[in-house]
Parts: structure tokens; C-alpha cells; sequence
């Protein structure tokens, strides 16, 4: 009886096993005939596919199992890509700066002379591009002797940035401190050098050829602003001595002042200037684009400064940005008080200059300084600059815009101030014995690197105004750098561009009020 009921439960149990069993083979076997059937519902071409679709699923399977993980970058590998970044986005503001350059210079001079300003603004950054390119980079960086560098034309030559220090191996030892690619220094150092090539064209404005101008631009960035920059920057002969200019107080707003001085000296008066031995004012015609000129150049002065470092050091960074931002500011109210109280009026013209002037009096000493420092800096230059522009009218020097008072005697001013305010080695951590300037005469250091200073303003000025005169004189003898009288007072727009910038508007040379007498050339 038992056996029997036994017998009878293992008969259930498999009769259960054997059903799901054909459940499943029938499962199975309808599943792959509606597959089959989805299949053949398919056209031709979707058909075809199929098989490639499989072999790519299988291939991505195999390469998911066959790939090991690979090794992130290394820290200094992660410092190199930030320190580049930064460096590339500082060299994007400084070339936005040219914005600036264009709307400053073009709102402070008359509006016949618009389009002028502007293509020389536009075009002298692309001159400079390839001028720079082919042999100022060499002349600066390259190896060569203390007076200019004799390697790296065209960027040709051995390197292997961005190894620094001993490490480095290359033809560029001038700028190896720096660690970041070939590439990075070359795009930063070349805002630079148009910087120095458009504070030019603000001195020599509304009167100039065109064509002068554009030569004039390619010797400056391709070999005066080079070989000055060597002595500094390039690890040349006033390095050797201790001059110190971290952003280039000197080596750019100098060098630009000296040879826009040379220009403006050569060129003579704009016409009307001078009448009855009497200073004529020649206002703007566009105070609005001038003042956002101004505002676009403030905001360049923080990759000017700030990316000097060319590593992304946050306390260096930040600290020179104050300090540049301190002294724009001071320079902008001393040049508003200074103008109302010896001028009579808070002349806008004066506000603009006096913040370009603070900006360029601290870009020498910005690393240096502290902010307390920095605000004496910006005071003095915003003073100075309201003296110096009426000084420079007085001399017979005519100079639209006021470059030679802000590039020049604010550049000098500020190239002096790191021998009178900077604070030593060992007061801030980028700072080390090596790697600036000892302590200025008013932080206790005595006369000592102020005397370096002066020697490094003197030497820079003195050449400067040598190669540019020569370069001014054999134009003037040659072209002729002045456009004639005629083209003068129609406007250069028409003479040199044959186009106006506010077409259908009043023509200002249909309305000067100058007579044939008064409107000649000339000086006191």
C-alpha cells in the first residue's frame, strides 16, 4: 500500500517536471517563431543590419572586459593645465584691452578722424602678430648675450616647456621660469608687445600717413621693444644688475611713451593747436566711448597684472589684483581733485587718465607692494598726470589723447616706486631671495635698488629715443610722415580712407571757426 502511494507521488512530481518542461520548449519554440516572424516582417535592408549590429554589441563587450583602467594625470600634470588656463585667459583680457585702445583714443579725438584711429587701432595687433612672431621673440627670449637674444626666430629651436629651471633644455632660457608650454608664453608675451605698439598711436593721431604709422609699428614690436625687453625680461644686462618690473611699467608703457614722445616731437601740432602763443583745446567727440574705453582697460589691467605671475598662485594672484585696482582707483580721485582744483572743473578727460595713470604707475611694483603702498603709488600718479599733461601742451608737445603723460611719466613713476615701497624678501610667500627686487628706501632697504631703478629708466629712455628717432627721421625723410594740410583739415578719414564714420552728420571741419591764418601748422 505504501509502495504504491509512493509510486503514485513520483509519477505526479514527474509528470509536473515533464509539463513545465514542454511549457518551456513550447515557450521557447513560440518565442523564436515570433521573433522569426518580427524578423521577416522587416524589410531587406533592416535585415542586413542585423548582423552588424550583433558584432558591434560583441565588440564593445570585449573592449569593456579587455581594457584596463587608465591612470588619471598626475599633480603635475593638473598644475601645468591650470597654470596654462590661467595664463591664456590673462593674455585674452590684455589683447581685449586693443577694444579699449579704440574706443579711449577715438572718442578723445575729433570726429573726422574716426575710421583713422580705429584702423590703426585694429590693424597694428595684427602687424604686430607676425612682427613678433618672426624676430621680437628671438630678439627678446632667445639665447644670445645680455644686450639681445640671437635664437628662437619664427619660434624655431630646441624646447621642452614646460620643464623650468635646470630641467629646461631649449633655446628660450630667458623665460624658462615659467611653467607652462612654448605656446602659452609666446600668446602673453605677444599682447604685450601690441600694448606697446598701440600706446603709440594716441600720440600721433590726426595727423599722421597711414602707411608711416604701419612701418613704424613693424620696427617697434619687431626690434626696439625686443631688445629693451631682453635687458629686463630676457634675462639680459639689467636683470644682472637687480632692475626689477614685474608687468612692465618700463618695458612696455615706457618704451611705448618714449617713442610716441619721439613721434609726436616729429610730427608737430595738429593744426589750430597753437593760436596767439595761446594753448587751444581740441575736445573729443565722443566722451561715452571713451569712458568705456577706459572701463574695458581697467578690466585688461587684471590679466596685465594678475597674469604676470604665469602660474596660478592664488595669494599672488589676488594680492596684485588689489593692489592694481587700489592704485587705479586712488589715481582716478587724485586726478578729479587735482583737475577741479587747478583746472577748475573735474575734467572727465582727467578722470580717465588719472585711473589709466594709477593702473600704469603700479604695474611695475604690483607683486612688491602692499595695498597701503599701493595707494600712495595711484595718488601720486593721478597728481601727476594732470601737471604733466598741461606740461606737455606747454612745450609745443600736441598729444590728443595723453599717452606720453600716462604711458611715459606714469610708467617712469612706477618703474621708480619699486625702489622707494617694495617690502623685501620673506614678507610674502612668492617672493624669495631670487625673485625680486630687495627692500625699497621706504620699507628700510636704503638707496640701493632705488639707484638700480633709475639706472634701468635711464638706460631703457636713452635708447629708446635714439632707435626712434633714427626710425622717425629716415620715414619723414623718405614717405614724408605728415599728411598735408589739406587732408588735415578735411579729416583723415576722407584723405587716407576715403570714408566717414558718421556719415549724413555736420562735418567739424565745416565748423572749426579757424581762419585760413590761424589754422597753420606750427609751434610756440
Amino acid at each position: 500500500m505504501t509502495l504504491k502511494f509512493m509510486y503514485k507521488q513520483k509519477s505526479k512530481t514527474k509528470n509536473r517536471h515533464l509539463s513545465a518542461r514542454n511549457y518551456a520548449i513550447n515557450s521557447q519554440s513560440n518565442s523564436q517563431v515570433k521573433l522569426s516572424n518580427l524578423i521577416k516582417g522587416l524589410s531587406p535592408s533592416w535585415q542586413a543590419c542585423l548582423p552588424l549590429a550583433c558584432l558591434i554589441v560583441l565588440g564593445w563587450g570585449y573592449v569593456a572586459v579587455a581594457q584596463t583602467p587608465a591612470a588619471g594625470p598626475t599633480t603635475a600634470e593638473l598644475k601645468v593645465a591650470i597654470d596654462t588656463l590661467w595664463v591664456a585667459i590673462a593674455a585674452f583680457l590684455v589683447f581685449f584691452m586693443n577694444a579699449g585702445f579704440c574706443m579711449l583714443e577715438t572718442g578723445f579725438c575729433r570726429q573726422k578722424n574716426a575710421v583713422n584711429v580705429l584702423s590703426k587701432n585694429l590693424i597694428v595687433f595684427a602687424l604686430a602678430t607676425v612682427a613678433f612672431w618672426a624676430i621680437g621673440f628671438g630678439l627678446m627670449f632667445g639665447d644670445g648675450n645680455d644686450f639681445i637674444g640671437l635664437n628662437g626666430f619664427f619660434l624655431g629651436g630646441a624646447d621642452n616647456s614646460p620643464a623650468t629651471g635646470e630641467a629646461y633644455k631649449g633655446v628660450f632660457d630667458g623665460i624658462s621660469w615659467a611653467g607652462v608650454p612654448l605656446a602659452a608664453k609666446f600668446l602673453f608675451q605677444l599682447v604685450f608687445a601690441g600694448t606697446a605698439a598701440t600706446i603709440v598711436s594716441g600720440a600721433v593721431a590726426e595727423r599722421i600717413k597711414f602707411v608711416d604709422f604701419l612701418i613704424f609699428s613693424l620696427l617697434l614690436v619687431g626690434i626696439l621693444y625686443p631688445i629693451t625687453g631682453h635687458w629686463i625680461w630676457g634675462a639680459g644686462w639689467l636683470a644682472d644688475k637687480g632692475f626689477w618690473d614685474f608687468a612692465g611699467s618700463t618695458v612696455v608703457h615706457s618704451v611705448g611713451g618714449w617713442a610716441a614722445l619721439m613721434g609726436a616731437a616729429f610730427l608737430g601740432p595738429r593744426i589750430g593747436k597753437y593760436q596767439d602763443r595761446q594753448v587751444v583745446a581740441m575736445p573729443g567727440h565722443n566722451m561715452s566711448i571713451a569712458t568705456l574705453g577706459c572701463l574695458i582697460l581697467w578690466l585688461g589691467w587684471f590679466g596685465f597684472n594678475p597674469g604676470s605671475v604665469m602660474a596660478a598662485d592664488p595669494g599672488a594672484i589676488t594680492h596684485i589684483a588689489l593692489t592694481t585696482n587700489m592704485a587705479g582707483a586712488v589715481g582716478g580721485i587724485a586726478a578729479t581733485v587735482t583737475a577741479w582744483l587747478y583746472l577748475g572743473k573735474p575734467d572727465l578727460s582727467m578722470i580717465i587718465n588719472g585711473i589709466l595713470a594709477g593702473l600704469v604707475g603700479i604695474t611695475a611694483s604690483c607683486a612688491y607692494v602692499s595695498i597701503g603702498s599701493s595707494f600712495i603709488i595711484g595718488l601720486i600718479a593721478g597728481v601727476l598726470v594732470v601737471f604733466s599733461v598741461t606740461f606737455f601742451d606747454k612745450l609745443g608737445i600736441d598729444d590728443p589723447v595723453g599717452a606720453t603723460s600716462v604711458h611715459l611719466v606714469c610708467g617712469t613713476w612706477g618703474t621708480l616706486a619699486v625702489g622707494l615701497w617694495s617690502v623685501g624678501p620673506g614678507v610674502y610667500s612668492w617672493y624669495g631671495e631670487a625673485l625680486g627686487p630687495a627692500k625699497g628706501l621706504f620699507a628700510g632697504g636704503g638707496f640701493g635698488q632705488f639707484g638700480v631703478q633709475l639706472l634701468g629708466v635711464v638706460s631703457v629712455g636713452g635708447f629708446t629715443v635714439l632707435l626712434s628717432s633714427i626710425f622717425w627721421l629716415v620715414l619723414k625723410a623718405t614717405l614724408g610722415i605728415r599728411v598735408s594740410k589739406e587732408e588735415e583739415l578735411e579729416g583723415l578719414d576722407i584723405g587716407e580712407h576715403g570714408m566717414e564714420a558718421y556719415s549724413g552728420f555736420l562735418k567739424e571741419g565745416d565748423a572749426t571757426g579757424f581762419s585760413e591764418e590761424q589754422s597753420s601748422i606750427g609751434r610756440f
